[in-house]
């Protein structure tokens, strides 16, 4: 029992990520590259949030909730500090690939490191948030035995699952607010991954927490889609599988060989 709910809630977690990388990354050795300093720069803002945090608790001498609180908001602006920081070496190297190039264009558009950076960084901020998780849902032991909520396990992999999509959608957005320097997206960012690490804090009320936060993954999709050239038209014309005609090749009879006599 203990192996099926660890697979099925690793499954669940990582199910939706597994696929975009093997779809979108993996067979793209540039993507792989970025999808690996993604997640360098997402370990940079945990070195530093762990090391505030030790700072902080032998400052105080205490780890109470508002310390907490404040120690999940100061991980929150460091992520999103190592995000800016990782948006500014990945333009360098957008633009250093592009000098390189035959045709002046680099072979890697910023609204795809924009997407793999961000895949990156949900994926490892995911790993090593349910990595306990995982191991204790392997047993032995019963949840719920002592009163507490049996959907501890499957609750927890919903909530990576959605934090994974989040920070894809978070990186498309942020990299185009950087790019055109507008402020709005950048505070949308900000404030939704606040909200969302706040909204972590209702737990063991289940409710209050997923709700809230699918629904905010859900808008802030929609918003990234739109960010990176998607249109209804284009999902509709997905959905039907109907594939563009094939041009026609017209032959003229000035180009063809005259008969043998």
């Amino acid at each position: 029992m203990g192996a099926a709910v660890l697979l099925g809630c690793a499954a669940i977690a990582f199910g939706p990520a597994a696929a975009l990388v093997l779809l979108t990354v993996a067979a793209e050795p540039l993507r792989v590259i970025v999808l690996v300093a993604g997640a360098f720069f997402w370990l940079l803002s945990l070195l530093a949030a762990s090391l505030l945090w030790f700072v902080s608790v032998q400052l105080s001498g205490r780890e109470d909730a508002a310390l907490l609180l404040l120690g999940a908001a100061a991980a929150v602006l460091l992520q999103e500090l190592c995000r800016f920081a990782c948006f500014k070496m990945l333009k360098k190297a957008d633009e250093g690939l592009a000098t390189l190039s035959e045709d002046g264009q680099s072979p890697i558009s910023l609204r795809q490191m924009a997407y793999v950076s961000g895949l990156s960084f949900g994926i490892i901020s995911g790993v090593f948030s349910i990595t306990n998780t995982l191991a204790d849902s392997a047993g032995p032991g019963t949840v719920g035995i002592h009163g507490d909520s049996p959907y501890y396990f499957i609750t927890s992999a919903f909530l990576t699952m959605a934090l994974v999509l989040l920070h894809t959608f978070w990186g498309i957005i942020f990299f185009d607010a950087c790019e055109r320097r507008r402020a709005g997206g950048l505070g949308l960012v900000v404030g939704s991954h606040l909200l969302t690490s706040g909204l972590t804090f209702l737990n063991p009320w289940y409710e209050a927490t997923l709700g809230p936060i699918f629904i905010l993954m859900l808008c802030t999709g929609l918003w990234a889609f739109g960010i990176a050239g998607g249109s209804f038209r284009n999902v509709l014309k997905c959905l039907s599988c109907k594939q563009e005609p094939e041009g026609q090749v017209m032959l003229y009879s000035a180009l063809q060989v005259p008969p043998e006599e």
